[in-house]
């Protein structure tokens, strides 16, 4: 993002004879001086001292967002600034060259003036400025100590970065992450060195370092990737063990690695096809396939607490520091940190690579707001006031607050991912080079070795590592956001599987399958889920939806849900089976397709209404406080009632939650039930008073992202209004222009995907991706593949019809590490077609690797995905 004065720069600089217009907006005029005070950290509301080569001083005060505007009428270059921030005092120079220009004043400029004066520390610089004694200094010195810089720079990165004594940019601060040219700032710690510039490690801005800890595992018992329980412990349930910080973290390495691949028979390709035991050749030679090496954990937030996210550096002692790689792991869903360990993570820490981690802002963050108890970075468990600022979440809400919520609504939850009220989502990219950038400093920590000055210099660099973003999931689109605000050349590739990602503009785009188009597409998560809803419940009671996995799971209130959306006139078949077929075929109108019919039932038994809710609340910065659409948390009884939450369930939150209630005893509460606070499914509309899943509280869930009344059309008023505005204001801040450059990227995903349909994210991305102008991006859809490998043997029907995405996500990864390793050609876009298992549901034959062929590195022409004048072309 550009930096720009703004208005309160203008009303700074009252009384001076200066007009911004003749600035250029952000530069400096013949007659003015401006830029932007920074370390990281805008350097907000700080004196900032300039002084000519006469002595003449003038001083100003920067804005909150550390821009300053000097009048230099009357001054003589060089011109010398200097300010203090909360790391130290900094100083710019400023000569004739650099008129028309941004001048600003950091801790690079910083360096550039130690170099341009022969100086070598900051108080030679004090002195300096002191005495005027850089009244010497010529255009020629300054400009070549800001190429030294530039030079040193560019041997971190690879690629020779803006000058950041002249950059337009933004940064961090109390409210907001900065862009990367910020980063910059606090990449690496750049030093004067034989007259050129030494780059050294440094712990990277945001960064607590009080939290920050190492620890080594032998592999034996206990490890990376299998925390001690090898193959064969991740392919069995186990007996949850709650206590020490070592307990709860082997069992969320377990809960989340059988939630992210199908561990729950052989016959389904753990151990054959995929698992700890596969060698990176696809051979059975790992054994248990436990993993020794180093783990580093930190929190990284603002100072307040309020932002804040976990990172995560796992170091196999395979690792080769002479052919370094990186791989990220951000959490898929709204898991905890350990939430990507089954996918990238694995293929990461087999392929010798460290693997970089973060929880992007969710995660298993519970505040039990009746006991005032949070979890901790650990997954322990603290009353809040002993946490403090260290709670991995606590509601923001004061003590007389909580009091009054309490005795309103008892017995409530509070969940991160839900209440936080940062919308996280907006910062995944940002979280995930924050890993990146989080794992050079762990790698350098542990493979440098300190000179004479007592430092580390830098000896693993993005210029000479091999970074690949990944993930699943939402970690599959904070990969590819990553990837698109990547000024630096931070990331290498990228492959990602069956990604939630939310194309900002599909405008002039069409989706085609075979002949026939793609009716709607491209909307926003919030929009397709609201939507889905309302209709999946009735649908899944379609004959084209018989048989489905886990219908039973709602059949309880589908047929209530069909009545009231015809007493509504949201559908107006006269028959239940009529009812449940228009159902079905509105949710074809609205993206999804025949692949989907029969998994619409278990997608709403297990996953739609909780996204829903979550998502209303994180995209409009809700307050736990706000019940929003009625919606709330809390443990239950099996009547639906709500009921106090044990410190048990809390306890291993941590280690089984998902970050997305229900989870782990935690359930979604409609406060406005008749009779009551009930849980969701079993709840009574007012409306209606029929047990329809809170048709209610979905109407108003709807209303929340179209601002209109879903029933009348009405446009929303008053406070509903109000409300829907800030929601559709966080949908648009997390909506992406697909604009990857030249990156090398690969998307996978399942034709199958009932949760992020491929006409909404990926087949949407990769369209706006090619109109964008995205050379590089590669698309492969599988069919009969879907967004839940965990169901595939664990929810009888998924087996005989499924296979698993996770096959192709390592082979995405294996492209991708090709590619940029030698060079290899990345396979044209295509439909892999695969083949179901079929037999009996629950006790499908055994795969093999007929069912799932391999991305083909030359297609057949039938098989090609195209795009052509606007047009996504994928083949049936």
């Amino acid at each position: 993002m550009e930096h720009r004065i703004r208005m309160r720069a203008i009303a700074l600089a009252v009384g001076s004879t200066l007009i911004l217009a003749a600035c250029g907006g952000g530069g400096s005029s013949n007659h003015s001086v401006s830029g932007i005070a920074a370390e990281g950290l805008a350097i907000a509301n700080a004196v900032v001292t300039i002084k000519d080569a006469t002595g003449a001083t003038r001083s100003v005060t920067t804005d909150a967002s550390g821009n300053y505007v000097f009048d230099t009428s009357g001054l003589s270059f060089p011109l010398m600034l200097q300010v203090t921030g909360t790391k130290g005092v900094w100083h710019a120079l400023v000569t004739e060259d650099d008129r028309g220009k941004p001048a600003n004043i950091n801790n690079a400029t910083n360096s550039v003036a130690l170099l341009a004066l022969g100086a070598t520390t900051t108080a030679d610089l004090q002195a300096a400025f002191a005495a005027s004694s850089f009244k010497s200094v010529s255009n020629t010195a300054v400009a070549n100590a800001d190429s030294r810089l530039l030079d040193a720079l560019e041997a971190e990165l690879g690629k020779r970065p803006e000058s950041l004594r002249s950059a337009r940019f933004t940064p961090g601060t109390a409210e907001a992450e900065g862009d990367e040219m910020d980063r910059l700032l606090t990449l690496v710690d750049a030093r004067p060195s034989g007259g050129g510039f030494g780059t050294y490690n440094v712990m990277p801005e945001h960064v607590w370092a009080d939290t920050y800890t190492t620890k080594t595992y032998d592999g034996v018992s206990d490890d990376l990737l299998t925390a001690g329980y090898g193959k064969s412990g991740l392919s069995a349930a186990t007996t949850a063990i709650f206590g020490s910080a070592a307990e709860l973290r082997r069992y969320a390495i377990h809960t989340n690695y059988r939630a992210l691949v199908d561990a729950n028979k052989a016959a389904g390709g753990f151990g054959t096809l995929y698992g700890p035991n596969i060698d990176v050749n696809g051979n059975d030679t790992l054994g248990e396939g436990k993993v020794p090496g180093l783990e580093a954990i930190a929190y990284s937030g603002d100072s307040s607490g309020k932002r804040k996210v976990t990172l995560m550096v796992q170091v196999p002692d395979s690792f080769d520091r002479t052919k370094p790689c990186i791989v990220t792991a951000t959490s898929s869903g709204s898991r905890g940190i350990y939430g990507a360990i089954g996918t990238s993570g694995e293929w990461g820490l087999k392929h010798g690579c460290a693997v970089a981690y973060t929880d992007k802002g969710s995660g298993n963050g519970m505040h039990d707001l009746a006991r005032d108890t949070v979890n901790m970075i650990d997954g322990t468990v603290s009353t809040a006031s002993a946490a403090g600022k260290k709670a991995h979440f606590a509601a923001d809400i004061t003590k007389s607050q909580l009091d009054a919520f309490n005795a309103a609504y008892p017995n409530r939850i509070a969940y991160k991912h839900a209440h936080s009220q940062q919308n996280p989502e907006k910062d995944w990219g940002r979280n995930t080079l924050d890993a990146v950038a989080f794992a050079f400093y762990v790698l350098n920590e542990k493979y440098s070795t300190a000179d004479a000055s007592g430092k580390k210099p830098r000896v693993i660099r993005p210029a000479n590592t091999i970074v690949i973003a990944s993930s699943a999931s939402n970690g599959a689109g904070a990969a590819l956001m990553a990837a698109e605000q990547d000024r630096l050349g931070l990331i290498d590739g990228v492959a990602v599987s069956e990604p939630q990602i939310q194309p900002k503009d599909v405008s002039g785009i069409t989706i085609k399958q075979g002949s026939a188009t793609v009716p709607t597409i491209g909307k926003p998560l919030l929009d397709y889920f609201t939507y889905a809803n309302l209709y999946q419940p009735c649908a899944a009671l379609s004959s084209a939806a018989a048989g489905g996995p886990a219908g039973a799971a709602l059949a309880f209130y589908a047929t209530d849900r069909c009545t009231s959306l015809k007493e509504k006139g949201l559908l107006t078949a006269a028959t239940l089976a009529g009812q449940a077929d228009e159902a079905l075929q509105k949710l074809h109108a609205y993206g999804w397709a025949a692949e989907h019919d029969v998994l619409h039932a278990t997608h709403h038994a297990f996953a739609t209404p909780s996204i829903v809710v979550t998502y209303l609340n994180t995209l409009g910065r809700f307050s736990v406080l706000d019940n929003v659409c009625g919606f709330s948390f809390a443990t239950t009884s099996g009547t639906g009632a709500v009921t106090a939450t044990t410190a048990v369930i809390q306890s291993m939150i941590f280690s089984v939650g998902n970050g997305v209630p229900p989870t782990s005893g935690i359930n979604l509460v409609y406060n406005d039930a008749v009779g009551g606070p009930t849980r969701d499914i079993l709840a009574k509309s007012p409306s209606t008073n029929r047990a329809d899943g809170a048709l209610d509280g979905a109407l108003c869930a709807r209303a929340m992202v179209t601002g209109l009344d879903p029933v009348t059309g009405a446009k929303l008023t008053g406070t509903q209004l109000a409300l829907s505005e800030k929601v559709q204001k966080g949908i648009r801040e997390v909506q992406v222009e697909a604009k990857l450059g030249t990156k090398p990227t690969i998307i996978v995903a399942g034709r199958s995907d009932t949760l992020i349909p491929v006409n909404h994210a990926a087949r949407a991305y990769y369209g706006a991706g090619q109109k964008a102008g995205s050379s590089a991006l590669r698309y492969y859809e599988v069919t009969n593949a879907q967004h839940f490998d965990t169901f595939i043997d664990l929810l009888p029907g998924y087996d005989s019809r499924i296979v698993p995405l996770h096959v192709y996500f390592n082979q995405a990864l294996d492209l991708m590490y090709a590619h940029l390793k030698t060079g290899a050609p990345l396979p044209a876009s295509q439909v892999v077609h695969t083949t179901p298992r079929g037999g009996t549901a629950g006790s499908a034959p055994a795969i093999s690797a007929s069912n799932v062929p391999r991305i083909a590195t030359s297609p057949a022409a039938a098989d090609v995905i195209g795009y052509a004048a606007g047009t996504v072309s994928v083949p049936d």
